[in-house]
């Protein structure tokens, strides 16, 4: 069975369950190796990165390349 047909195999399971704390279970798990995926791929930066970062976040404060957290929550609120 190829990587395709296996996915939907499980999705119709999972679509299948009426235990909650199996499914939270799963929610769980999905998040976990989740994370992990992203942090294994994560790479450290170097001193000359880093203050590329800083320079660059403040050449966009300077010209107004910025969103302010109130417009954030609005944008977020507009979502649902």
């Amino acid at each position: 069975m190829d990587i395709q047909a296996r996915k939907i195999h499980f999705v119709q399971e999972f679509l299948r369950l009426k235990n909650e704390k199996l499914i939270d279970k799963f929610e769980k798990l999905l998040r976990l190796e989740k994370m992990k995926t992203y942090e294994s791929e994560l790479l450290p930066m170097n001193i000359g990165q880093f203050n590329e970062l800083i320079d660059r976040a403040e050449d966009d404060a300077k010209n107004g390349r910025m969103t302010s957290a109130s417009e954030l929550r609005n944008e977020i609120d507009s979502w649902i």
